[in-house]
């Protein structure tokens, strides 16, 4: 019995001096962990932006959220690049629904209402096909830098401008409404978004 007793006392010590290092563990390594997510996802949002295109640090001020949404896409958050003090971007985090699910894309746009450029976020279409949509060798999202508004926003095969991501037609169709979809936001908020306070 007392063995039996000692076993089990063993096992506990056990189990606890593991819990504790395991919380410990959590403790030391959790703001390096949290600082490194940080730091993807302002790399993932200001990867838009040309380098050496701003001085500020956009992340750190978002802009007023936003209010006016759009049809096909909600604007998630919005961002103003500066340079000496003066805008010369935006940056428009906008969600649309792709063909598995979310697509989250991250929008640059010039103070001219051009689009500078766009990069997904996050997405869970079909590998190979969808899946593609940020696929850095395939640079499809590349062909919508520096169109505008006025632009036809729709796939040839609809008589638009832009070429289809190869077997996707809903995600391509999706990216490019959203794609629109942030142009149009830039421009019915233009006033508010080059000039309006930003927000801590």
């Amino acid at each position: 019995m007392k063995r039996l007793t000692h076993d089990v006392s063993l096992l506990v010590l056990i189990g606890v001096l593991a819990v504790s290092a395991t919380l410990a563990w959590r403790h030391l390594t959790g703001p390096a962990i949290t600082g490194a997510e940080k730091q993807l996802q302002s790399r993932q949002r200001l990867a838009v932006l040309p380098e050496g295109s701003y001085d500020n640090q956009p992340l750190d001020s978002s802009l007023a959220k936003p209010e006016a949404q759009r049809p096909n896409s909600r604007i998630l958050a919005a961002y103003r690049a500066t340079m000496a003090g003066k805008p010369s971007a935006i940056v428009l985090v906008t969600q649309t629904q792709g063909y598995a699910g979310p697509i989250v894309l991250s929008v640059a746009i010039a103070t001219d209402g051009r689009l500078i450029g766009s990069q997904v976020m996050e997405q869970q279409e079909s590998p190979g096909l969808g899946a593609r949509l940020g696929d850095p060798q395939l640079h499809w999202l590349g062909q919508f830098d520096n169109r505008h508004q006025g632009d036809h926003w729709a796939l040839k095969r609809d008589q638009g401008d832009f070429d289809q991501l190869a077997g996707a037609t809903v995600t391509s169709r999706a990216v490019i409404t959203a794609l629109q979809e942030a142009l149009s936001y830039f421009d019915e908020q233009r006033s508010a978004l080059l000039e309006g306070a930003a927000h801590e």
